[in-house]
């Protein structure tokens, strides 16, 4: 209860946040990049779709249901949920992957954040992988994969621990950066 509790806090905290037009915090020379390009255009179909659906319910319900109160409740349904997909899609706008003098912040929206210390990374490639499942955390073979829609993009290649393979929308761009900021081997 309290880890749905947490989520519905950081849904609406990052729709308001889009609401007010609150830029991506950057520490000094922080690089952000992002990784909801491949799902963009089915978060706004569904968040089109809700938004059809609202007035399409509540007429429906206003007629054919008998109690009125039914019509407020899925009514309040349809909006919450509405903003809910719209405060999802800021939270994942809100949160990119993000390259800077710690080291490899990895994210997906509120669920996922970690940070990868530079002394840590072996070596950071570019490389599209397919995966079999599209749930957004996967350990395979003790690799971590953070996927969106399916894939990953990145590779980071770690010393002791195992590598995590993530999906970021410029993948050149995050690889590029990160080789400029690895210190060099002692």
């Amino acid at each position: 209860m309290r880890k749905l509790l947490a989520v519905e806090a950081a849904m609406w905290r990052n729709l308001f946040a889009w609401m007010l037009r609150r830029s991506v915090p950057l520490k000094e020379g922080e690089m952000a990049y992002t990784y909801h390009g491949v799902v963009k255009p089915i978060l706004g179909v569904f968040i089109g779709l809700s938004a059809v659906e609202i007035p399409i319910f509540d007429l429906i319900v206003r007629e054919v249901v008998p109690w009125g109160p039914a019509r407020w409740i899925v009514l309040a349904l349809g909006v919450w949920g509405l903003l809910w997909m719209i405060g999802f899609a800021a939270g994942l706008r809100r949160h990119p992957h993000l390259v800077g003098d710690d080291g490899i912040r990895v994210r997906l929206g509120n669920g996922v954040d970690f940070t990868i210390p530079w002394a840590d990374v072996v070596s950071v490639s570019k490389r599209y992988r397919s995966l079999p499942s599209n749930k957004s955390v996967q350990v395979v073979d003790g690799v971590k994969h953070i996927v969106m829609a399916g894939q990953t993009s990145v590779d980071i290649e770690r010393a002791d621990a195992g590598d995590v393979r993530i999906y970021v929308d410029d993948p050149d761009g995050f690889v590029a950066a990160a080789r400029a900021r690895q210190p060099e081997p002692a």
